[in-house]
């Protein structure tokens, strides 16, 4: 039977005969179309049944503070030397963050006390409290340490270990991102009143626990307080923010004991594009200069990036050098920071 042959070219030039099929019947047709409708339906249905796709990224929100300027500030600081209180370069880069805060319009006052060490040493403290729209009643504490630690402990051979650090980022990057917040609140004020209180001897003794010498300005600020009464809306502890690497959760005793600040804190930087920085999950407790403050009520979390180098391998020693901090770290963290402000 030659019906429904046909002969086929194939693409090198070759014949080659292939048979019709013949031609659907109604029923068939029926079918074939009954299939389709059922695979079309079976299509919308999985499309209204999947998950729906994660809410898109909000776009990156940038404000008016300087990355690149706070990172010139960091190494200012660093240049002065270890920062160890009692030592020269520490009394030159407190006299220099005071000029800083003075020159950018700031009330400047200092508390200047002397703390007896365990081993028997006097420490010659100060804390550095700049305070921006002063008359405003409504006000913001913004804190940081400025002194180093006076040993590298964490460093592997023992001679380096007595060493002190360049405290980088564990000291630094927190002064140059309170001077390029200054530099912005003078362009434009802020309605709220803001306090910029840079803490000594935060890292100057033992961790422990017990605690020695240890968090001495925070602790030293919270028993004496600018005036009666004080309660700032919120507060925030600014700790080791100017990694290159840098990924901040929530910190446990923050998150605990003054969760509507994590809240207001950790929802603007969402809302700036900055979730891939501040990270929606909880990190770990930390010991820092916000528990002081909180054990006298006041509302002060801990935004602080305690993983610095590959298995925190930069912590207290001798790897705490500029060379590790990023301007664009420092950006985001100012961002939020000033953000929180307007």
């Amino acid at each position: 039977m030659t019906e429904g042959r046909r002969w086929m070219v194939d693409g090198r030039g070759r014949t080659s005969d292939t048979i019709s099929p013949p031609p659907l019947t109604r029923r068939a047709r029926r079918v074939c179309s009954n299939l389709a409708m059922f695979a079309v339906a079976s299509t919308l249905l999985a499309a209204c049944t999947q998950k729906p796709d994660a809410p898109p990224t909000p776009p990156v929100v940038t404000t008016e503070f300087d990355g690149e300027a706070a990172l010139q500030y960091a190494a200012a600081q660093v240049a002065f030397g270890p920062r160890v209180p009692g030592s020269e370069a520490h009394r030159k880069a407190g006299d220099w963050i005071v000029a800083q805060m003075i020159q950018r319009g700031a009330v400047v006052t200092e508390q200047q006390w002397n703390h007896k060490t365990k081993s028997g040493r006097t420490l010659p403290l100060r804390n550095i409290l700049a305070r921006f729209n002063p008359q405003a009643t409504e006000r913001v504490l913004y804190l940081t340490h400025w002194d180093t630690r006076p040993t590298a402990d964490e460093e592997m051979d023992p001679a380096d270990q007595i060493k002190a650090i360049d405290g980088a980022n564990d000291g630094a990057s927190g002064v140059g991102l309170f001077v390029a917040l200054a530099d912005a609140l003078q362009k434009k004020p802020s309605a709220l009143g803001v306090d910029l209180l840079f803490v000594d001897g935060e890292d100057y003794g033992e961790f422990g626990p017990p605690l020695v010498d240890v968090l001495l300005g925070s602790t030293y600020f919270a028993s004496h307080l600018p005036e009666p009464g004080y309660r700032p809306v919120f507060g925030v502890l600014f700790d080791m923010i100017g990694d290159a690497d840098l990924r901040i959760p929530q910190e446990i005793n923050s998150v605990q004991r003054a969760p509507e600040v994590v809240q207001r804190v950790w929802s603007k930087a969402a809302e700036m594009g900055r979730g891939n920085v501040f990270l929606a999950r909880e990190g770990q407790a930390i010991t820092d200069d916000h528990i002081p403050l909180l054990d006298v009520g006041l509302k002060v979390i801990n935004v602080i990036d305690l993983d610095y180098g590959p298995g925190n391998s930069y912590h207290h020693t001798l790897q705490d050098t500029m060379d590790k901090l990023s301007a664009a770290s420092l950006k985001i963290v100012g961002d939020v920071a000033l953000a929180l402000l307007r």
